[in-house]
């Protein structure tokens, strides 16, 4: 068994034009003062990171890395969320989506998707110079338009789209083989691959390659009313990355997991700051440290409620409580009879 790293804090949701969650040296001396031990990165932010000199800079890198020790933190993991769901686009979203990308592509979803391909390969191999071993990311979507049965999807319709999405990333996947690193796919409403089905799905298709795994977010798992204990125990082998997140469902007669179009606050289904959801950490955590998980516990705050400041300064301390830090002996070795082989066959009448 091993004892998860944390906490860690994801700062997209704190990056920011003011001080001090406007530039990588204030933000990471923010984290630290609150009680985190390392920090997940947008690399689509560049108030925090160069992408390209990271990549290109392995100097650059040593620097960047060692700003962060300076100020109390580590880097646990670079995200390429953003990049990796303009990877593939369906054109019912090309507006809504254009905005993640560079000025001198959006309106050209050809040139866009160029863009996000060379953006997390990009991410992957700055990945190697931090020394880092995985990546968060998403996997885009083809074929969510689609998700519900109606009108009746046409035979191959979906097969035809897990195709093209496992097209588009075996090259990028074959990137992160080179450079030695994980794409951790946070499984997530919105991308293709939102649930166990749909991961099984793409992986079959890219050859079961060993860099695709898995990001695991228990607040999505609630939210589609799906086992998210057991999702742990099925896909142990490739979760290498861990959001800790909370969620509420509390469905009602007027509406259900769709929502109704309502927002995050009226939703039957919303996200909220650790411990005032529904999930059940404790358990969490004792599967992961159970599975051998040797990786961070990440904080990703979302909140329809509370105050994002708060939220993080509380999440700190609620991942530390829930760290096990576990034992090098069984609890009953004070009771060890010193048994050896001919003693078992004795027990046992042999």
């Amino acid at each position: 068994m091993k004892t998860i790293k944390g906490p860690g804090l994801f700062l997209a949701q704190f990056a920011g034009d003011a001080a001090p969650f406007n530039s990588w040296d204030s933000i990471t001396k923010w984290a630290a003062d609150i009680g985190y031990k390392g920090v997940q990165v947008p690399t689509w932010d560049a108030r925090l990171i160069d992408l390209k000199k990271a990549a290109e800079s392995k100097a650059y890198c040593d620097e960047f890395a060692g700003k962060a020790r300076e100020n109390g933190v580590e880097i646990t993991e670079l995200s390429t969320h953003l990049q990796g769901q303009l990877v593939a686009v369906h054109p019912a979203y090309d507006e809504a989506f254009d905005g993640f990308a560079a000025p001198q592509v959006r309106g050209n979803p050809k040139a866009r998707q160029a863009w996000a391909v060379e953006q997390v390969k990009m991410a992957l191999t700055a990945s190697k110079n931090l020394g880092l071993n995985a990546m968060a990311s998403f996997s885009g979507a083809l074929a969510w338009p689609f998700v519900y049965p109606w009108p009746q999807r046409p035979a191959g319709l979906v097969e035809t789209a897990f195709d093209e999405l496992a097209k588009r990333w075996k090259p990028i996947l074959d990137h992160a083989e080179e450079n030695g690193v994980d794409i951790c796919y946070e499984i997530h409403p919105g991308e293709d691959l939102h649930d166990g089905i749909t991961y099984e799905m793409f992986l079959e298709r890219t050859g079961n390659h060993a860099r695709a795994c898995m990001l695991y977010d228990p607040s999505h798992y609630v939210l589609q009313c799906l086992d998210y204990l057991d999702n742990i125990d099925i896909y142990k082998d490739r979760i290498r990355m861990f959001h800790v997140k909370d969620a509420e469902f509390n469905p009602t007669g007027r509406q259900g997991v769709y929502g109704g179009y309502q927002s995050w606050v009226n939703r039957a289904g919303r996200f909220r700051s650790l411990g005032d959801g529904q999930v059940d950490f404790g358990a969490v955590f004792s599967k992961m440290a159970a599975n051998d998980f040797a990786g961070w516990a990440v904080v990703e705050w979302e909140c329809a409620l509370k105050h994002p400041e708060d939220g993080a300064r509380e999440g700190a301390e609620f991942v530390k409580a829930h760290i096990i830090r576990v034992t090098e002996k069984a609890f009953d070795d004070f009771a060890d009879a010193g048994t050896d082989q001919a003693a078992n066959r004795r027990m046992l009448g042999l």
